[in-house]
């Protein structure tokens, strides 16, 4: 398991070093203004697409559904053509009607600011289709429980970004964005290449060919199948699409507020994202494909140690990342950003809109944790129930704090309903098998490490105070 872990965790690591790289330079070259609110608008629709359709619902739905079929070569393509005709209509609707798109995402923006993003909200649309593609064939490879190529392949995205501002340094606001934009398309398709490339190598090439080529002679082979499949991923979507929409939600609302407030949700929110991808998302990749064949096999005792192994290892790492960044959050921003065209004020106010995500930052991974265990278990319909009293909290939550907390207050708002998401999920998985897990002597030492820890960070902090 560890070994999974580690390998799905240097690989984001060595991704998000990259990603660390990229913003910063975007910080630098673009700063926080509209232009660099334009970008992070016209990213956010194929991301939001991406993450519920591709990264969320579909993996999660499709990987147990896969590991029962019975004509895996068959489902497999079924299923990547039904989602892959629907994301390019949906490409299609965005090219059509782009300015519609956009105001869309940023209704706060005016009819000038609108017409300077339709353009680019497009090009970054095409990011899309790539990233669906890719993240079929990483299916696939999890279910072989490959997972350096996906944890790795983050990189080119980044590595493609980092390229794009380089050539674009010195050019004006609006040349910038043109490059990041092609270069997010870029990276998408290089991200394809190396998964077909890992696909060939690890012999599941012939799955991909012979769904294709038996596809029109035997699709009724897999009809009950997919319609199992259609009928779990409904409910899966919108469970994990609520995520998605509350991120959708903090960006429509910050643009209501001053320039640069889209800047600061962004730049906050991928300090925050790192841990969490780090360790959450890296822990449960790792164990989810072991998972659903423990819970396929009615093997709960071993699924139960499995998830028992990864709750201590995963709730330790978030605790101290927590802690760490919450104290030294003022540094970590300083360090990080505030150089050339992001300023002193700019740090401020992300650093604020950091400290609000991270109190968020222990619910939130191991929810993802344990929400999985129902996803395995089929009990998409639950997590969709849970997920929107999430979204219902979120919303009200975000129009009562955004006027006296601005940005900050959208971050704190997603962290109070993560804390609900994270509740409502242990109740479904069982109290008492929570508690089993927790009832141990690893819980004493658990806030034993966390009250040193806090004592450390304290001290630490006093010293380089002076430095930075």
């Amino acid at each position: 398991m560890f070994k999974a872990i580690f390998t799905n965790s240097f690989g984001i690591l060595f991704s998000r070093i990259l990603g660390l790289i990229r913003d910063l330079l975007t910080a630098s070259i673009l700063g926080a203004n509209v232009y660099s609110d334009i970008f992070f608008i016209a990213f956010k629709l194929p991301n939001l697409f991406r993450r519920i359709f591709a990264e969320g619902a579909f993996t999660q739905v499709f990987l147990p559904s896969f590991t029962r079929s019975t004509k895996k070569s068959l489902f497999s393509i079924h299923i990547f053509v039904i989602f892959l005709s629907i994301i390019l209509f949906i490409t299609l609707l965005v090219n059509l009607f782009p300015q519609l798109a956009t105001k869309a995402l940023a209704i706060g923006f005016d009819t000038k600011t609108i017409e300077l993003a339709a353009p680019y909200v497009t090009i970054n649309f095409y990011y899309l289709t790539f990233i669906f593609a890719v993240t079929f064939l990483s299916t696939l490879l999890q279910y072989k429980h490959h997972f350096a190529t996906t944890a790795f392949a983050t990189g080119f995205l980044n590595l493609s970004l980092i390229g794009a501002l380089l050539l674009s340094k010195g050019s004006s606001d609006d040349v910038i964005v043109y490059y990041l934009s092609w270069g997010v398309v870029i990276g998408g398709a290089l991200q394809l290449l190396v998964h077909l490339m890992a696909i060939w190598k690890i012999g599941l090439l012939k799955i991909v060919i012979g769904g294709f080529k038996y596809f029109n002679k035997k699709a009724l082979l897999v009809k009950e199948e997919t319609k199992v499949f259609r009928k779990q991923f409904f409910p899966a979507i919108w469970g994990n699409s609520t995520a998605q929409l509350s991120a959708f939600l903090d960006t429509w609302l910050a643009s209501f507020l001053a320039a640069g407030s889209i800047s600061y949700l962004y730049y906050s929110n991928r300090v925050f994202q790192l841990p969490l991808a780090l360790f959450a998302i890296a822990t449960s990749t790792a164990i989810f494909p072991r998972i659903a064949r423990f819970l396929r096999n009615n093997d709960h005792t071993n699924a139960l140690n499995y998830l028992q192994k990864a709750f201590w290892f995963l709730a330790t790492i978030l605790m101290l990342s927590t802690l760490g960044g919450f104290i030294l959050s003022d540094e970590i921003v300083k360090l990080l950003f505030q150089r050339g065209a992001f300023s002193q004020t700019d740090a401020v106010h992300t650093s604020f809109v950091l400290k609000m995500y991270l109190i968020g930052l222990l619910p939130f991974g191991l929810n993802k944790l344990f929400s999985l265990w129902l996803y395995a278990s089929q009990l998409q319909l639950k997590a969709a129930k849970i997920a929107s009293y999430s979204l219902i909290s979120n919303v009200i939550l975000s129009l009562a704090l955004i006027s006296p907390m601005g940005a900050g207050g959208l971050a704190l708002a997603s962290t109070i309903s993560g804390f609900l998401s994270f509740i409502l999920t242990i109740k479904v998985f069982g109290t008492q098998q929570f508690l089993d897990i927790i009832s141990s002597k690893k819980a004493l030492y658990w806030l034993l490490s966390a009250l040193l820890f806090t004592f450390f960070l304290l001290w630490f902090k006093d010293f380089i105070d002076g430095y930075i």
